[in-house]
């Protein structure tokens, strides 16, 4: 599931539902703004109309036929007016109107024509017409610069408000971060109680529940790790007597009618002991023993490995390790679990390689530790499984499919990785298990230097 973050959710939300009012504020403020300018320029069309009208009655005998007022500093954006009769004739009017009545047949109020909004009133005093125009661009002009006047602040407020909001959120998200920090630290390692962070109440009860689940946890793994070293020793110790006394029971029935009956049940208690072994090994790698952070020399385990499966079975496949010319390869974690972890890593090759091929051990120099022996190629369905307890590649192979889940368990607790391919790359056929660490220091042969 894709993730996401609670402070840009909230943020995106609050900006959104701002900006949807602002929006709707700002398209109501400018259709009040439109409405109110358009009021006053109207107000002002008819106030010059009423001046008009004092024009037209003082010198109403002296107004020519088709007059011409013209006036000083005229411009696109000036009033342009008329004195017209009821005929429709231009009686009078500015040099900026034109020759002919802006509406015809004259009816008073506003009118919209091209170019002009006009008021049409009919003089009191005299039988003319008054109709005074105003540009129409001048009047969306003055429009638009008054809703610009009202808008732009509302516009410059968006941005204001993101970084306000997001500043606002962030500061009261601190506690929760402080919270997930700290929660984020807790592992295999550290299980100690989260101390107080003075969280606000809706967070407080969180914090409780995640200490108590830790405590209990702690609790639990200590449980887990005691019982696992105890057992060891309970089990192992009668499975051992058990093994010893099949055994002399089996050479004191060799040969009779019974000799084949005490070997069955000789390697029935090995198989036993060898279950036992991987179980408790099992529970040792889920338990995090294996994230103790000590520092050691990884080559000497591999080396003492070695020497110990090829005493145990001199006559098993060899086993071959090349180190690139690395003297010290130093690793971070326990060295008990670690050797558990190759211990089980080297009799995977041995119960499921050929024996005529021998297992190689490559160390190389860039911290990669490769377990490669040959075998039949793997089916690709397997190997995403393989990790699993009692999961085996071949089911007449030798062991209780216990052993990669081992190694699995570890290497994930020790923060490293676990590369299975099969085939070899290159080949048809053969195993290949690499693993690397997290944290791992590597000191070359000096003669390499």
């Amino acid at each position: 599931m894709k993730s996401w973050s609670l402070a840009s959710r909230i943020v995106a939300s609050v900006l959104i539902v701002i900006s949807g009012c602002l929006v709707l504020l700002g398209l109501s403020v400018g259709a009040f703004t439109r409405y109110e300018v358009t009021e006053r320029l109207d107000n002002s069309l008819q106030e010059v109309s009423e001046r008009l009208e004092f024009v037209a009655s003082s010198s109403q005998a002296q107004i020519p036929e088709n007059g011409i007022a013209l006036l000083p500093g005229v411009d696109k954006r000036t009033l342009a007016y008329q004195i017209v009769a009821p005929s429709g004739n231009v009686r009078l009017r500015s040099q900026n109107a034109s020759p002919e009545a802006f509406v015809y047949p004259l009816k008073e109020g506003f009118h919209n024509i091209k170019d002009f909004r006009v008021y049409v009133t009919h003089s009191a005093a005299t039988p003319y017409y008054i109709i005074v125009g105003e540009p129409t661009f001048h009047r969306q002009e003055a429009v638009r610069r008054a809703v610009l006047i009202v808008i732009l602040p509302i516009v410059i407020f968006l941005p204001c408000s993101w970084f306000l909001v997001r500043l606002t959120v962030l500061r009261a998200l601190r506690p929760l971060v402080r919270l997930q920090t700290e929660i984020g630290s807790r592992g295999g390692t550290n299980l100690d109680p989260i101390p107080s962070l003075d969280l606000p109440s809706e967070i407080a009860t969180i914090h409780a529940a995640v200490n108590l689940l830790l405590n209990r946890l702690k609790k639990a793994l200590a449980t887990e790790r005691m019982f696992a070293t105890n057992s060891a020793h309970e089990l192992r110790n009668p499975i051992a007597g058990l093994l010893a006394q099949t055994q002399i029971l089996n050479d004191q029935l060799k040969g009779s009618q019974y000799g084949a009956r005490t070997l069955a049940i000789v390697q029935q208690t090995k198989r036993i002991s060898r279950l036992t072994e991987k179980l408790l090994q099992l529970s040792r790698a889920t338990s995090g023993v294996s994230l103790k952070n000590e520092r050691f020399d990884l080559l000497p385990i591999l080396y003492l490995l070695i020497d110990e499966y090829s005493d145990k079975a001199p006559n098993g496949p060899p086993i071959r390790m090349e180190t690139d010319h690395i003297s010290d390869f130093y690793i971070y974690g326990d060295i008990d679990t670690t050797g558990i972890l190759f211990r089980n890593l080297i009799e995977n090759a041995i119960n499921h390689g050929d024996k005529d091929h021998g297992i190689d051990i490559h160390v190389s120099s860039d911290g990669f530790i490769d377990i490669v022996n040959e075998c039949t190629a793997l089916d690709p369905a397997i190997l995403t499984t393989i990790t699993d307890p009692f999961v085996r590649g071949s089911s007449s192979s030798k062991g209780g499919g216990l052993g990669l889940a081992i190694v699995y368990n570890i290497i994930s607790q020790m923060h490293g990785q676990m590369t299975i391919k099969s085939p070899i790359p290159g080949r048809d056929t053969g195993f290949v298990i690499r693993v690397s660490f997290e944290n791992f220091n590597i000191i070359m042969e000096k003669s390499e230097l």
